[in-house]
């Protein structure tokens, strides 16, 4: 058996990406030995990663006063400063896209998070962050939106990887499941081919807990206590079972047949919000073969240091997954009410933190000029 649990994680299937990333961290060479030691094979990123990157760093500073030397614009800064990071985690990580043919080794990037309703703006933001990274092991982030979910399949038509973001609710993963094979339908139709193009699905999780967690303790009763901390694992198990039905249907086996990649579940939102949870819940009991777990720097730390990795966490739990909703039902708590609470929720948090690295941007470039 592989010694560490991110070994032995690796070794049932799960891709570890680490879901943080800043210059600091990539010059230091500690991304490198994360790959090395921690069995990471992929990075995420999001506009909140990126504002506390360029505000705790000095790492950005030559890269500022280069950019108001040249007379760029806070919007123009913003993009090469995280395009430059992206393009140079991919680098340290193409070694793994190379050895893994392209399903691992990936970076990914969010589309300005101002754009999740916009579907023709969110295409062509993607599109120029395709261009300006320039890296094949890149992967474009979409948020879920309904808008967003026209913007991937037309993303996803031309070519370009796609990590479809924020995802909460069933009914919506399942939209987003058909939004990734009509656009591969349409690649393939335009002689596009189709094993060049790459999507995972990130399914968040914790985020769901901390909210109907919330509503248990108002309601207080023995029964709202037993469900606590359930929420999120069940509705992500429930994904699974969902994903391996429809990739299984004949439609997406045409697909895969011509060549195409199934679109993994990626778990998001892993990092424990209930400090009385243990920092590995949202690793453990979500471990199956074929997905991705991002894990917040903290978690991949608690994970290999003591995770109890029993093996496959999720095949054969679908009846109690199925019956953990169905007690938040009783309860009159409403699953899909929630996650379209968390999705709006998620999109302004974003917009706040691109708001904050805007401001930190141009205030570094005024001091510079």
């Amino acid at each position: 058996m592989p010694e560490s649990p991110t070994a032995r994680l690796s070794a049932l299937g799960v891709s570890i990406w680490l879901d943080d990333l800043s210059r600091e961290r990539i010059q230091s060479g500690n991304l490198a030995e994360l790959v090395s030691t921690r069995d990471v094979v992929g990075v995420t990123t999001n506009p909140t990663i990126f504002a506390a990157a360029v505000a705790r760093a000095d790492a950005y500073a030559d890269a500022v006063e280069a950019l108001a030397a040249a007379g760029a614009s806070v919007e123009d800064a913003v993009l090469e400063i995280t395009t430059a990071d992206v393009a140079a985690a991919a680098d340290v990580l193409r070694p793994v896209y190379e050895r893994t043919g392209g399903v691992d080794g990936r970076v990914s990037i969010e589309v300005p998070p101002g754009l999740a309703f916009d579907a023709a703006g969110t295409v062509a933001a993607a599109e120029e962050l395709w261009r300006k990274v320039d890296r094949p092991n890149v992967l474009v982030k979409i948020p879920a939106t309904v808008e967003g979910l026209e913007a991937i399949t037309e993303t996803l038509a031309r070519g370009i990887s796609v990590n479809v973001t924020l995802i909460f609710a069933l009914e919506r993963y399942r939209a987003v499941i058909d939004a990734y094979l009509t656009g591969l339908e349409r690649a393939r139709d335009a002689g596009i081919d189709l094993s060049t193009i790459h999507s995972v699905a990130s399914f968040f999780v914790s985020r769901v807990d901390t909210e109907v967690d919330r509503r248990l303790d108002e309601i207080g009763t023995p029964e709202a206590r037993a469900l606590r901390s359930r929420a999120g694992i069940a509705n992500a198990r429930l994904a699974f079972e969902l994903f391996e039905r429809e990739h299984a249907g004949d439609r997406a086996r045409a697909l895969l047949d011509a060549g195409a990649h199934p679109q993994r579940p990626l778990w998001a939102s892993t990092g424990v919000k209930d400090p009385a949870l243990p920092e590995t819940l949202y690793v453990t009991e979500l471990a199956v073969g074929g997905t991705v777990n991002t894990m917040p720097a903290k978690t991949l730390e608690a994970t290999f240091a003591g995770a109890e990795v029993r093996g496959d966490a999720v095949h054969g739990s679908y009846d109690e997954a199925r019956e953990v909703l169905a007690g938040l039902a009783r309860l009159g708590i409403d699953l899909d009410e929630v996650t379209a609470l968390l999705e709006r929720e998620g999109v302004e948090k974003f917009v706040a933190s691109w708001d904050e690295m805007l401001a930190t941007v141009r205030e570094a470039l005024d001091a510079a000029r």
